[in-house]
C-alpha cells in the first residue's frame, strides 16, 4: 500500500498547500468554500456506520463478538486504502501526470466501497478466517470500482445512496460466496450459533447508529442544495416508517404479540437501504413512508420465511440475514429508482431541476426520463450479475485448503483466533469446599 499510494496518490487541488492560489485564480472568496467544509460532517457520519455501525450489528452471536467488531475493522482498515487506489484508477486518474487526486469526497467514496465488502462479511460471519475476510475485501473492492464505473459512469446511472451499487452488490456478492462455501456439518456449531441477552443488546447499538447516520449516508455525495436537503428527508421518512412496520409485523406473527430482537436489529433499516437510489429524486414525503412500509414487510417476511427457506432448498447459510437486509431491499431500491425517473416530467422538477438531479448534461443531455429509468433498471441488473458471478469466483477461490478458516465445529467461537480473557477465576476444588464450610459456620 505504501509503495502504491508513493507512486499514484496525490492530494486534490482543495487539500493541497496550492489551495490559496487555486483561490485567487477561480474567485472563491472564502475557505469555507472548500469542499472540506461541505462534506467532512458527513465523511464522519459515513465512518461511524463503517466501523461502529456495522462492526456492533455483528455481534449478536454469543460467542463471535470479538470476531464481529474486530474483523469488520481489519475489513474496513485495509478496504478503504484498496479502494482509494481502485475507484482513484476508473474515476480521478491524471492522464497527463498518471496520479490520482484525493479529497474529502474520495475519502467518502472509499467508505461507501468498504460497505459492499463488510455487507457480504455479513453473510460468512464466523465461517471464515481473518485471511479470507481479507481475500473478500481485496476482490470485493476490485468488482466495487469496476460495477460502479460500468454503472455510475457508463450508464449514468444515477445512485447517490448505493441501493444498486453498494447493498445490491454487496448483498448479491456475500450470499453467492456463502452458497459456494457451503458447510454441510454446520450443525456441529450449532452450540454458538445464537444470541444471549448481552450480545443482542450490543447489536442493537449498531442498529441504531445506523440508523441514526443513514440520512447522511444516503446523501453523503449528491449535489449541494436541493439533492442534499430532499435526500436527506426522503430517507429519514421511510427509515421511521421501516421501524412502525417491523414491530407490528414481528409482534403479529407471535401469537402472544412478542417482539423478536432479530426483526428490529435488521428490518428497521430496510427503508434506508431501498431509498439509496430514489432519495434525491421527487418521490415525494408520502412515497418515502409507502417505500419504509413496503421494506418493513418484506424485511421481516425474509427473516422469518425465506431465509429459512433458502437454507433448506438452495443450502444457503447467511449468518447475518443479507438477503433480507442488503440483497432484496437493494435490488427492490435499484427499480423504485428506475420506476421514479422514468415517472420525471419537468412539471414536477422544473426544466433547470430535471437536468440538474439526472445530470442530462454533455453527451446525455438528449437523455430522456423514461430512457433514464430504463437504464436506472439495466444498473440494477449489472450489480446482481457482479454480484453472484464475482461472489461464486471468490467462493472458489476461498475454498483453496490455504486459509486457515475454522473447521466445522469451531465456527462462531472466537477462541479460535483471538486470546479470551477467562470467563471467571477458577478456585482449586480444596479450597472451594473449606469456604464453603466456613461460610456455614457464620451462618450457624
Amino acid at each position: 500500500m505504501i509503495v502504491l499510494f508513493g507512486v499514484f496518490i496525490r492530494y486534490d487541488e482543495e487539500s493541497d498547500a496550492h489551495w490559496i492560489e487555486y483561490r485567487r485564480e477561480n474567485n472563491i472568496t472564502s475557505d469555507i468554500e472548500n469542499d472540506f467544509y461541505f462534506r467532512y460532517p458527513s465523511f464522519q457520519d459515513v465512518h461511524v456506520m463503517i466501523f461502529v455501525g456495522f462492526g456492533f450489528l455483528m455481534t449478536f452471536l454469543k460467542r463471535y463478538s470479538y470476531g464481529g467488531v474486530g474483523f469488520n475493522f481489519l475489513i474496513a482498515a485495509f478496504g478503504l486504502q484498496w479502494a482509494l487506489l481502485m475507484q482513484g484508477w476508473f474515476h480521478a486518474l491524471n492522464p497527463e501526470t498518471g496520479k490520482i487526486t484525493i479529497g474529502v469526497e474520495s475519502l467518502i467514496n472509499a467508505d461507501f466501497c468498504c460497505a459492499g465488502s463488510l455487507i457480504a462479511f455479513g453473510a460468512l460471519l464466523g465461517k471464515v478466517s481473518p485471511v479470507q475476510t481479507l481475500v473478500v475485501a481485496l476482490f470485493g473492492v476490485t468488482l466495487f470500482a469496476v460495477e460502479e464505473y460500468i454503472i455510475l459512469d457508463l450508464l449514468h446511472c444515477r445512485d447517490a445512496g448505493g441501493s444498486m451499487v453498494i447493498h445490491c452488490f454487496g448483498g448479491y456478492y456475500g450470499l453467492a460466496i456463502s452458497w459456494v462455501l457451503y458447510r454441510p456439518n454446520l450443525h456441529l456449531s450449532k452450540r454458538h450459533h445464537g444470541s444471549i441477552y448481552h450480545s443482542d443488546l450490543f447489536a442493537m447499538i449498531g442498529t441504531l447508529y445506523l440508523w441514526m447516520y443513514w440520512p447522511s449516508f444516503n446523501s453523503a455525495i449528491t449535489d449541494h442544495g436541493d439533492g442534499q436537503h430532499r435526500t436527506a428527508i426522503n430517507t429519514y421518512l421511510a427509515l421511521a416508517s421501516s421501524v412502525l412496520t417491523t414491530v407490528a409485523l414481528s409482534s403479529m406473527h407471535q401469537k402472544r404479540g412478542k417482539l423478536d430482537m432479530v426483526h428490529i436489529q435488521n428490518a428497521t433499516l430496510a427503508g434506508g437501504v431501498a431509498m439509496g437510489t430514489a432519495a434525491e429524486f421527487m418521490i415525494t414525503p408520502y412515497g418515502a413512508l409507502i417505500v419504509g412500509f413496503c421494506m418493513g414487510i418484506i424485511s421481516t417476511f425474509g427473516y422469518l420465511y425465506i431465509s429459512p427457506f433458502l437454507e433448506k432448498t438452495l443450502k444457503l447459510q447467511d449468518t447475518c440475514g443479507v438477503h433480507n437486509l442488503h440483497a432484496v431491499p437493494g435490488m427492490l431500491g435499484g427499480f423504485i429508482g428506475a420506476i421514479v425517473a422514468a415517472a420525471a416530467s419537468e412539471s414536477v422538477y422544473g426544466r433547470e431541476g430535471l437536468i440538474n438531479t439526472f445530470d442530462f448534461e454533455g453527451e446525455f443531455a438528449d437523455r430522456t426520463p423514461g430512457t433514464q429509468g430504463g437504464f436506472q433498471a439495466a444498473g440494477t441488473c449489472v450489480s446482481i450479475a457482479f454480484g453472484l458471478v464475482g461472489g461464486a469466483i471468490v467462493g472458489f477461490i476461498l475454498r483453496f485448503p490455504i486459509w486457515g478458516d475454522p473447521g466445522d465445529d469451531n465456527c462462531f467461537d472466537d477462541e479460535v483466533y483471538w486470546e479470551l480473557p477467562e470467563d471467571e477465576e477458577t478456585v482449586p476444588p480444596v479450597l472451594e469446599y473449606n469456604n464453603h464450610m466456613i461460610h456455614k459456620q457464620q451462618e450457624i
